[in-house]
C-alpha cells in the first residue's frame, strides 16, 4: 500500500469512529478533529484546527497540563473528566491520552480519544468522593496561601510556599528558582543542603529555559528520558523525576517552582498540583511586591510631605484633619494630637484655586490652597509662611507713608517761603529776604540728604555700594567724624575715648566716616534730653572695635537685629515718634560688611544704646611704615567734654 493510500485510510478511519478523537502537535495545538469530536463538543473542524482545544474548562487546565506531560514522558493515561459543549453546557467524559510519534519515534504530538461517560451508581459515589478529595485539596491550598502575608520578605513567602508544595504534592524535596535577568538563581528550597542557597546557572541551559521555550506551564524530566546527573536537584539522592511549573507575576514569569522526587512515581494529580501552586506563588508574590512598593511608595511620600517647609493636611469627607504634618505643626502652633479628627486651626477657600490669607493667633500670616482628591472625597490643604512678606508690604506702606512726611515738610517750608519772596519781595527788608533764603537752602540741603540716603539704601540692597578697601588708620577717621559734630553739640557731652595706639585696619575710610557719622547721628537723635554720647576704640581678636555710647530711649533686646534691616525703625518706648526712613542702619550694616566688618546693637547701662563697629587689623607684615597726621579734635581721651 502506497503513503498516499495509508494516509487516505488514516483518514477515513478516523471519520468512521464514532468517538470523539483529537490530535495535537507538539505545540498543544489541533492538527486532527474528526466528526465524532464535531458532533460531541459542537465545534467544526474549521473552527479549532491550528489552536488549542477549547472544550477544557478553566477548572480542568491545570489536570489538563499535567496529563499531557505525564504522558509525553511515561505512559498513555485513561481518566474520567469534564469538558464543555460549544453551548456552554458541561459534558462528563471518558478520556484516553497517548503520545504521537514519527516513523523515527520521536514525539510529534498528542492523540486524544473521548467518549460520553454515564457513571453507575458505585462510579458516581466515586466520582464524588473524588470531587471531594479535589475540593479539599484546594482548601487546603487557598488555606496555605491565605496564611502567607504580604507583609513578608520575598524569600519567607517562598519558603513557605516551597514547604507547602512538599506536603501538598509528596515530593521528597523543592526549591524556587528566580529569574534575574540571564540568570537563574535557587533562592529558596526544602529538604536540600542549605549551601544550594543562592546558586546561579544560565537561565537558557536550564530546565526552565526548556520549559519557557516550549511555551507550557509545567514540565516533567525523568531519569528514563534524560540524565539528572548533571543537574544542581542531584544533591537529593536517588533522584529520578523532576517536575517545575512557572510562577508569573503581572503577566510575566518571574519564577520556577520545583518539586523533585527520589522515593515515588509522579502522577497527573502531582502535577495539576504543582502548575496550582506555581500560580498560586505568582499571586503571592505579586500581591507581597504590590505591597511592599505601596509601603515604599507611602514611605516616599511621607518622608517628602514631612520634609516639607509648607504645612500640608490632608482632610477627610468631612473636613477633618487626617495627616498634619511637622510644618503644619510649626506654622500654627498646633500639634497633631491637638487636630486629628477636627477641623483644620483656619479657614479654608470656598473653591479650589482660590487663595486665603489668614493671621493665626500666634502672629504669623498664611496663605492657604486647597485641592481636591478625586474618587476619595479628601481634601489636601497646603499652607505657607508669609509673615515676611506681609511684613516688608507693611515695612513699604510705612516707608511710603515716612517717605511723604519726610520730603512733605521741607518741601512745605521751601514752597511757602519761595512764594513769600516772589509775592512780597519788594515789601520785606534785606535782612528777612536773607533769612528765608538761608531756610530755604537748609530746607533744600536737608532733602538733598534724604534722597543721598534714599540712593544709597538701593545700592545697598543690590550689593553695588562704592567701597574701595585698603589699609588706613582708624585712628584719624575716628577724630574727623567727631570734628564734624563739634559745632553742633547743644544739650549733649561728646567723649573721645582712645588707647595710646591703634593698629591700622583694613577697609575703606570714607565708608567708615559713613558709618561713624551715622551711629552719632542717631545717638543724638535718640538721645532727646541730652546726656553724654562716647565714642572709644579697642583691640579684640585681631579687630578693631569702635563703640558709640548714648544715655537715650535706648533699645528692646528684641530689636537689636531688627533695627539693620530696610525700613524698619525700633518700636519700643519712643523710639517711633523720632522720623525717618528706617535706612541709616541698613546702609551702616552693608556698609561694614563691605569691609569684612559688623554692626551690633545692645542696650547700655543703666540706659540708652550702645553700638560696636568692627574692622579687621592689618597683619603686622602688612603696616606702613609712616605715621598719619591725626587732625585737631577737642581733647577727650581723658574722659573730657568736647
Amino acid at each position: 500500500m502506497s503513503f498516499e493510500s495509508a494516509a487516505c485510510t488514516a483518514e477515513a478511519v478516523l471519520a468512521a469512529v464514532a468517538d470523539a478523537v483529537v490530535v495535537l502537535d507538539t505545540d498543544q495545538r489541533v492538527v486532527q478533529w474528526n466528526k465524532g469530536a464535531e458532533r460531541m463538543f459542537g465545534w467544526t473542524l474549521a473552527e479549532v484546527i491550528g489552536y488549542p482545544v477549547p472544550m477544557v474548562p478553566d477548572d480542568r487546565m491545570a489536570e489538563y497540563h499535567a496529563v499531557l506531560e505525564r504522558v509525553r514522558v511515561s505512559r498513555p493515561i485513561s481518566l474520567t473528566t469534564r469538558r464543555v459543549h460549544h453551548d456552554g453546557g458541561p459534558l462528563e467524559v471518558r478520556a484516553s491520552f497517548n503520545r504521537l510519534t514519527d516513523v523515527h519515534g520521536a514525539m510529534a504530538g498528542w492523540v486524544c480519544v473521548f467518549h460520553p461517560h454515564t457513571m453507575t451508581p458505585s462510579e458516581g459515589e466515586l466520582e464524588q468522593l473524588h470531587l471531594a478529595e479535589r475540593a479539599q485539596l484546594v482548601r487546603r491550598l487557598t488555606d496555605v496561601m491565605t496564611d502567607i502575608n504580604a507583609d513578608l520578605g520575598l524569600v519567607e513567602i517562598l519558603d513557605g510556599i516551597v514547604r507547602s508544595l512538599t506536603d501538598l504534592t509528596g515530593a521528597d524535596a523543592g526549591g524556587f528558582a528566580l529569574i534575574e535577568g540571564d540568570t537563574l538563581r535557587l533562592v529558596s528550597l526544602t529538604r536540600l543542603s542549605d549551601h544550594l542557597r543562592g546558586f546561579e546557572t544560565s537561565l537558557k541551559e536550564s530546565l526552565f529555559g526548556e520549559l519557557l521555550a516550549s511555551g507550557k506551564k509545567v514540565l516533567l524530566a525523568t531519569d528514563d528520558t534524560r540524565s539528572l546527573s548533571d543537574l544542581i536537584w542531584s544533591d537529593l539522592d536517588g533522584l529520578h523525576t523532576i517536575a517545575l511549573g512557572v510562577s508569573d507575576v503581572q503577566g510575566r514569569p518571574y519564577g520556577a517552582l520545583y518539586a523533585l522526587y527520589s522515593r515515588r512515581r509522579v502522577s497527573h494529580v502531582e502535577m495539576e498540583l504543582l502548575e496550582l501552586m506555581a500560580a498560586h506563588a505568582g499571586v503571592a508574590l505579586g500581591n507581597a511586591m504590590t505591597y511592599r512598593e505601596t509601603v515604599r511608595q507611602r514611605a516616599h511620600e511621607h518622608a517628602i510631605v514631612d520634609a516639607s517647609a509648607d504645612g500640608i493636611s490632608v482632610l477627610d469627607h468631612s473636613g477633618r484633619v487626617r495627616k498634619w504634618n511637622r510644618a503644619a505643626a510649626e506654622l500654627t502652633g498646633y500639634g497633631l494630637a491637638s487636630v486629628i479628627g477636627r477641623p483644620p486651626p483656619f479657614p479654608l477657600p470656598v473653591e479650589p484655586g482660590q487663595l486665603v490669607k489668614y493671621r493665626m493667633g500666634n502672629g504669623r500670616w498664611l496663605e492657604i490652597l486647597v485641592a481636591d482628591i478625586s474618587g476619595t472625597r479628601e481634601r489636601v490643604v497646603d499652607f505657607r509662611d508669609i509673615s515676611p512678606a506681609k511684613e516688608l508690604e507693611e515695612q513699604k506702606d510705612l516707608f511710603l507713608a515716612t517717605a511723604g512726611h519726610e520730603l512733605r515738610t521741607p518741601l512745605t517750608v521751601v514752597r511757602g517761603l519761595s512764594s513769600t519772596l516772589a509775592e512780597r519781595w519788594d515789601e520785606i527788608d534785606e535782612d528777612e529776604r536773607r533769612g528765608h533764603v538761608r531756610l530755604i537752602a537748609d530746607r533744600a540741603k536737608r532733602m538733598a540728604r534724604l534722597v543721598d540716603h534714599l540712593l544709597l539704601g538701593a545700592k545697598a540692597g543690590s550689593r553695588q555700594l562704592p567701597v574701595r578697601n585698603r589699609v588706613f588708620d582708624v585712628r584719624g577717621s575716628l577724630r574727623e567724624a567727631l570734628a564734624a559734630f563739634v559745632p553742633l553739640l547743644a544739650d549733649h557731652e561728646l567723649r573721645l575715648e582712645l588707647p595710646a595706639t591703634l593698629p591700622e585696619v583694613f577697609g575703606d575710610p570714607d565708608a567708615t566716616d559713613v558709618i561713624i557719622s551715622q551711629l552719632l547721628e542717631n545717638a543724638f537723635k535718640y538721645s532727646p534730653e541730652g546726656g553724654a554720647v562716647s565714642v572709644s576704640a579697642g583691640v579684640e581678636d585681631q579687630r578693631v572695635v569702635v563703640t558709640v555710647a548714648d544715655e537715650g530711649v535706648g533699645i528692646d533686646s528684641v530689636d537689636t537685629k531688627r533695627i539693620f534691616e530696610r525700613f524698619v525703625q525700633g518700636e519700643s518706648g519712643d523710639r517711633r515718634r523720632f522720623g525717618g526712613f528706617g535706612l541709616g542702619l541698613y546702609i551702616v550694616q552693608r556698609l561694614a560688611e563691605a569691609q569684612n566688618g559688623h554692626v551690633s546693637a545692645h542696650p547700655n547701662q543703666p540706659h540708652g544704646t550702645r553700638m560696636r563697629f568692627t574692622l579687621q587689623c592689618v597683619p603686622d607684615s602688612a603696616r606702613g611704615s609712616g605715621e598719619t597726621v591725626e587732625p585737631p579734635v577737642p581733647d577727650g581721651n581723658s574722659g573730657g567734654s568736647a
